[in-house]
């Protein structure tokens, strides 16, 4: 069992390593077959075709992707364990634990403890390529932890901690006490637009489609993928 959650781990890195070759333009078709191999598994995607429909990828990027998905992962589908330690190769500076698992909560669209290929790439495709829109209420329902339509300042301060937290010493300004706090009050001040101390969904999108700063801040994913 240790072999193979270590190879599963081992797997998603490199399928994450691929994903950032993919967004960002470096992955060439010549290297796809070398470096990402294909084996059995236990779950297959229902059809890359209808992933296809479904998503703003094309049918030869979702063959990557789902190749690096798979790749030394024999049960198709990621836990929350395996997701916290890829998260943290990336983030060596800090502590990516607790973000890591807001994130997989986010993608675990089923909520039963897994993330299969078609949840991952779902969410990619509305992150990477979606809408303003749809990117920024995916980056509310992250916010809001315990799913009740509402952001409260104390499910943002946790969020934005735990971002402080995964950045490390990398964190501009330095984390210093109350500055997540600080952070919170100032998006709260313009996001809260009635003074309930909620932040709702169009309250939301509204303050972040007004303010381009606040708009950069919001779509964090981006940053941290």
């Amino acid at each position: 069992m240790a072999g193979c959650t270590s190879r599963c781990r081992q797997g998603v890195l490199k399928f994450m390593q691929s994903l950032r070759r993919l967004v960002f333009g470096t992955l060439s078709k010549d290297k796809i077959d070398d470096e990402l191999e294909m084996t059995m598994v236990c779950h297959r995607p229902e059809g890359l075709e209808q992933l296809e429909a479904q998503t703003n990828f094309t049918k030869r990027e979702l063959q990557v992707l789902y190749r690096g998905f798979k790749n030394e992962c024999p049960s198709g589908v990621v836990n929350e364990e395996t997701f916290k330690h890829i998260y943290a190769q990336f983030f060596p500076h800090g502590d990516a634990s607790t973000y890591a698992h807001y994130l997989f909560n986010a993608f675990d669209s089923t909520k039963n403890g897994s993330i299969k290929f078609e949840d991952f790439v779902m969410g990619l495709s509305l992150l990477l390529r979606g809408s303003t829109r749809e990117k920024l209420e995916w980056t509310f329902h992250l916010y809001d932890i315990n799913r009740d339509g509402y952001i409260s300042r104390e499910e943002m301060t946790e969020i934005v901690r735990a971002i402080y937290d995964m950045m490390g010493k990398y964190t501009y300004p330095a984390l210093k006490g109350d500055v997540p706090k600080q952070h919170v009050d100032a998006f709260f001040q313009k996001m809260d637009k009635n003074k309930d101390g909620v932040v709702t969904l169009d309250e939301f999108v509204l303050a972040c489609q007004e303010d381009e700063t606040m708009m950069r801040s919001m779509q964090l994913f981006e940053n941290v993928i």
